[in-house]
């Protein structure tokens, strides 16, 4: 009687060429790709990771607000896109990956009248194709190779403490986004007042404390007490299990439709247009000059080499090479842009977000893309309305404890030297307002410090021989 072959109806058996077989999925995806998909996209823990999805929005919504507002950005396209890169990045890392804008391109937008859609789409089509050949020609990661920690987080420093400003910016003053500028000091009382801000900032450190760090006591104390120790203990982890980030967000837009009641009314079902953007020889002048020549180096720093340096020390155990993340950041672009999606990068600032929050796993921002990716292709523009109702100083406390944990990345600096090269680094790239201007300086001061060193040490090695051969 034949043994009989009991195998998946979903998989297909391939024959290798030694003989044995192995089993592939229906969908013609080698069994260990579905699998480190899947692993990829498990979560560690749901409200986690739904508290951590929402760590980066603090950053997106003002300036994808921004620009929907003063350049006529297809609000819906942007959605469904940066949709599909954070389903996509999460499903490739493992990881948090953030999504976010192109912050100098879309700075360059907001401040010159004459740098409209289709020279913002050349900006993220020359950056992103530059991106790409460093990234598959192996560039990319000998440059991260070459630069010393020390620099990175420097520059990790600065991006964080520029975050956090700005937060502070929203908080206290009213923001208009369409002409980038603040337009006098938030009122106290109101639905986006001072009050509304202090007590969300209040409330996620009382959820999340300073950081992912258990913070149970340790303290022995005696057997009448044991039951009141255990008790608090409870009470702690359940509060610990609040997703603090998650609730902020949903008073934000239970607070958005209060304040602009007709938003609802507004809104037009069904997904925008998507259209090819007509991009002119003017457009991809102007884009290159003004947009992507400021954009490259913050991208290469900030967008892989930061990412790349703070996954690795949040995530030691995933391989997040700069190869993968240059070649991701240039693949989105290289397809989004042509139809008006916003030119996008990966971000230091948005992975410390989202990991501050709980996210831990690449399930986080896939969660957050299929949310993009319903809400573009449910309401599409429409829902600008809402965004522009949404409480600015809601926004500004989740961008500020962003901007703190990306900061915080720096307090690994042991020595004094190394300090002093990342705080040069720092101070440069927050007064000089570029992160170009202070990897330089940061290198420069590196590169002095080293050749003092060796000038100690050929000095002593002569003084050595001139003793010993007087």
């Amino acid at each position: 009687m034949e043994p009989q072959n009991h195998h998946n109806p979903h998989q297909t058996i391939v024959q290798n060429p030694s003989g044995t077989a192995h089993r592939t999925p229906a969908s013609g995806l080698p069994a260990s790709i579905v699998q480190k998909v899947r692993s990829n996209l498990v979560f560690r823990s749901k409200w986690a990771e739904l508290n951590g999805a929402m760590g980066d929005l603090g950053t997106f919504i003002p300036i994808v607000l921004a620009l929907t507002l003063a350049k006529g950005l297809n609000l819906g396209t942007t959605l469904i896109f940066t949709g599909v890169y954070n389903i996509v990045t999460g499903a490739i890392y493992g990881v948090p990956m953030p999504v976010q804008p192109m912050k100098s391109i879309a700075a360059v937008a907001i401040s010159n009248p004459e740098f409209g859609i289709p020279e913002i789409m050349a900006a993220g089509i020359c950056t992103a194709g530059i991106l790409f050949i460093l990234g598959v020609t192996g560039l990319m990661q000998l440059v991260y190779k070459l630069i010393p920690l020390p620099v990175v987080r420097g520059i990790q420093l600065a991006q964080g403490l520029s975050f956090a400003l700005s937060a502070v910016k929203y908080i206290r003053k009213v923001q208009n986004f369409s002409k980038s500028k603040s337009t006098g000091d938030r009122h106290w009382l109101g639905l986006d007042g001072l009050i509304l801000a202090i007590f969300c900032a209040c409330f996620i450190i009382i959820i999340n404390g300073a950081g992912d760090e258990s913070e149970e006591s340790e303290d022995g104390g005696d057997l009448g007490d044991e039951e009141n120790t255990g008790r608090r203990k409870r009470w702690r982890k359940i509060v610990a299990t609040l997703p603090s980030a998650f609730i902020i967000f949903l008073l934000g837009v239970i607070l958005a439709i209060v304040r602009g009641p007709k938003v609802v009314k507004g809104f037009k079902f069904g997904p925008s247009s998507i259209e090819i953007v007509s991009i002119s020889k003017h457009a991809w002048k102007e884009g290159f000059i003004k947009g992507t020549i400021p954009q490259l180096p913050l991208s290469v720093l900030n967008s892989v080499i930061a990412v790349c340096r703070l996954s690795s020390d949040l995530f030691p155990e995933k391989d997040v090479s700069a190869t993968s993340v240059s070649v991701t950041v240039g693949l989105m672009n290289l397809v989004g842009c042509w139809f008006g999606g916003l030119p996008c990068c990966h971000g230091a600032g948005g992975l410390a977000g989202q990991y501050k929050f709980g996210g831990r796993s690449g399930g986080c921002v896939a969660l957050l893309g299929a949310a993009k990716l319903v809400l573009g292709l449910v309401l599409g523009s429409s829902l600008v309305k809402v965004l522009d109702q949404f409480p600015v100083g809601v926004l500004g406390v989740l961008l500020l404890f962003a901007g703190i944990e990306l900061a915080m990345c720096a307090r690994d600096m042991n020595s004094k030297q190394e300090s002093f090269v990342m705080l040069i680094c720092t101070a440069v790239s927050l007064v000089g307002s570029s992160a170009a201007l202070g990897f330089v300086c940061g290198m420069a001061v590196h590169l002095l410090l080293w050749l003092r060193r060796l000038d100690g040490k050929n000095q002593s090695c002569s003084t050595l021989w001139m003793h010993r051969n007087p």
